[in-house]
């Protein structure tokens, strides 16, 4: 007996000792592609070690790989080199992606491509060499190559090898681990990978490799919605317009009306976060101005963005449409051409003339075509103002960071606007700041601004203390955006200077809101809370003096100034206070609707003067806030940020359920064009009562 369990291991042994020495480029190419996806999913999610992305990771590299045996021994190193550049391209581009916006790349940027020339600066600013070192894998597989030619491993292999046998075993092990993958998910797991909303949990849970062919499928998708999908679309989304609830929140308040007849201007303020309010060095506010003009007005001090990957884009449209972004690519570059209910449109259709500003170019976020479609008459782009085009002299105020400065900006808008109020009865506006995006490194523009911290720093010997000053803040990433806004704050200042001293805008609401974070890291934020003066440092979470900024704080800082002001005397004096409310973007077509006397019968959000406590913002990667919690998706976790609060046993179930129904619904909204194709039937059923 022994001598038969022996004689069995040495046959395993040798047959370990020969598929090593006869598959040393496929082992090697397997080691290689596995170390890189190991290490993005180190260096961004810091979970290098997930035995269940380790094996669905596994089980594509050894399905790709696979093929390769099909290829003669001498042609088999070029099949695997362009997949370990095709898997490198694939980290780096994940690995820089997720430090900018803490998720993962997606093949709906590509669309988009075009119109991130002129923003790739923020991203070179963040690029770290732990983005680039996935290039050394192709080369150390190159080297290996190499070192093979020299020996007579390929000619031998052209005599030995079964192509066929091995690409048909590879195959089957990579199937039966794929097999495993999927038999272990949950129903939860399922459902997360084919609505990929939240992409650092596929990314978690099946692995870098699977989740990107699942986002190519993802992508693709929407080429072929009139094919796949449209009637259970279809059902879903008269379902949710005709059940007893739609109209739950409907009717009016001591709001409707109240600005019929007004001319509405939107200032699309770039980056602007609400906490930047709170902010006061050396006596000088941060925002001085945004905060004046929040006390003159209605300020929404609860107010967040729901963007998605077209970030400022993804403002316009939720804005305009009460809609939240697509689940795939960005609205603007994909689903464009569909018929959506819009602010413009509707206003038009009361006789009103509708514009956009910015100071970029109109291709940008495809806005030269979406803006039209949109409801817009004119858009007022670059070409449209006249300053100093010499990007390269750090003296030149005319030019920050992307192009036209706001205060060059804001004083040539204010003229065209004057004019568009003279030749117009009613006119509906937007005006989107340009000179807050990041990257945050133009100090020598921003003008001074004194963040310095004065603190007493006594010596432990001899007792004595002095006064000890420093601007640690400056040349950090959030020092550096403070100072930014500070400056984007002065021109606005300077605009409503402009506002106030014309004869123009007494018949004017101008509504500002912020339109999405500036992604900031929570540890680069960390710097405003928990900065040691002493050691120049941050203090680790043990200092009693630490201030809890976990990640619930971080998501909810994310939350941007909502104004609605007037310098119209009598009507200011309607419109004014705080609102506390949580309120999403979503609910500020619903809300200034009402006030507006327009609707939007196949709106996501709510009028918040109707819906008040109850509201909750639901964000594109399935998290949402009340005023009771802040629940993550991705985790099946939630802070409760009401204290005292308390939840019924279904409070997270229910919202939980309507969360997932709201992304559906509106979604499918955009992907199968339904307002056209099924809003008559809704319509239908409504009036029959049915």
């Amino acid at each position: 007996m022994k001598e038969k369990i022996k004689l069995f291991i040495r046959k395993i042994r040798k047959n370990i000792i020969e598929y090593i020495a006869t598959n040393r480029l496929f082992i090697t190419y397997v080691i290689i592609a596995m170390a890189g996806l190991m290490l993005v999913r180190g260096f961004t999610i810091d979970n290098m070690w997930s035995s269940q992305a380790f094996i669905s990771d596994l089980a594509l590299v050894l399905l790709i790989g696979s093929f390769g045996y099909l290829v003669k021994p001498k042609n088999q190193y070029r099949y695997f080199m362009v997949v370990l550049i095709i898997f490198m391209l694939m980290e780096i581009i994940n690995s820089i992606y997720y430090t900018f916006y803490t998720s993962f790349a997606s093949f709906g940027e590509l669309a988009t491509a075009g119109q991130t020339e002129t923003v790739m600066g923020s991203v070179y600013e963040r690029i770290k060499l732990t983005d680039l070192i996935y290039v050394l894998f192709p080369f150390i597989f190159y080297l290996i190559h190499k070192k093979l030619l020299r020996t007579a491993y390929y000619n031998f292999m052209s005599f030995v090898e079964k192509g066929k046998k091995m690409c048909m075993v590879t195959l089957l092990v990579g199937c039966l681990f794929l097999a495993y993958t999927f038999v272990t998910a949950s129903g939860t797991d399922y459902s997360r990978l084919a609505k990929q909303w939240n992409r650092v949990y596929v990314v978690e849970r099946f692995g870098l490799v699977l989740y990107q062919i699942n986002d190519l499928v993802q992508t693709l998708t929407p080429k072929f919605s009139s094919l796949f999908g449209y009637e259970e679309a279809a059902q879903s989304f008269i379902e949710y317009f005709t059940s007893d609830d739609i109209d739950k929140y409907d009717g009016e308040n001591e709001y409707s009306g109240i600005l019929e007849g007004y001319n509405v201007v939107f200032i699309h303020m770039e980056g602007i976060q609400t906490y930047l309010m709170d902010l006061t060095f050396n006596g000088v506010e941060a925002t001085p101005n945004i905060n004046r003009i929040a006390s003159e007005g209605m300020f929404f001090s609860n107010f967040y963005p729901q963007v998605s990957i077209g970030t400022s884009s993804d403002t316009e449209f939720t804005l305009t449409t009460s809609l939240l972004p697509a689940a795939s690519g960005a609205v603007f570059t994909s689903y464009y051409d569909r018929d959506y209910i819009t602010i413009p449109k509707l206003l038009k259709e009361k006789g009103y003339y509708t514009f956009s500003m910015h100071g970029n170019y109109a291709s940008m976020w495809n806005r030269a075509t979406v803006h039209p479609l949109l409801g817009y008459d004119e858009m007022y782009f670059e070409e449209s103002y006249t300053y100093n085009k010499d990007s390269e002299d750090p003296n030149n105020l005319e030019y920050i960071n992307l192009g036209i400065s706001d205060k060059k900006f804001f004083e040539q808008v204010v003229p065209i606007m004057e004019q568009i109020e003279a030749e117009n009865t009613n006119y509906m506006g937007t005006i989107i700041t340009l000179s807050n995006h990041s990257p945050f490194r133009f100090l020598e523009k921003y003008g001074e601004y004194d963040m310095s911290t004065t603190y007493e720093e006594c010596d432990p010997e001899t007792g004595l203390c002095e006064e000890v000053t420093t601007d640690y803040l400056y040349g950090t990433a959030v020092g550096n955006y403070i100072m930014s806004s500070h400056y984007a704050d002065q021109a606005l200042g300077e605009f409503f200077e402009y506002v106030n001293n014309s004869s123009a805008f007494e018949n004017t609401v101008f509504v500002l809101y912020g339109d999405h974070d500036v992604k900031l890291s929570r540890n680069e934020m960390n710097y405003l809370y928990n900065y040691d003066y002493q050691t120049g440092e941050l203090k680790s979470e043990d200092d009693p003096t630490y201030i809890t900024y976990d990640e619930y704080d971080h998501e909810l800082n994310k939350n941007t100034p909502l104004i609605i002001w007037t310098k119209n005397t009598e009507l200011r004096r309607q419109l004014q206070g705080e609102v506390d409310y949580v309120m999403g973007m979503y609910d500020v077509m619903p809300t200034l609707g009402n006030m507006l006397g327009i609707e939007n019968e196949f709106a996501m959000g709510h009028d918040i003067f109707n819906i008040k406590e109850d509201n909750y913002v639901v964000f594109p990667n399935g998290n949402f806030v009340t005023n009771l919690i802040y629940y993550n998706n991705s985790e099946s976790q939630y802070k409760v940020i009401q204290e005292g609060a308390e939840l019924s046993s279904d409070y997270i179930t229910t919202l939980v359920e309507k969360t997932e129904k709201i992304l559906e619904v509106s979604n499918a909204i955009i992907v199968h064009d339904l307002i056209k194709n099924e809003g008559d039937t809704v319509r239908e059923i409504k009036e029959s009562g049915e």
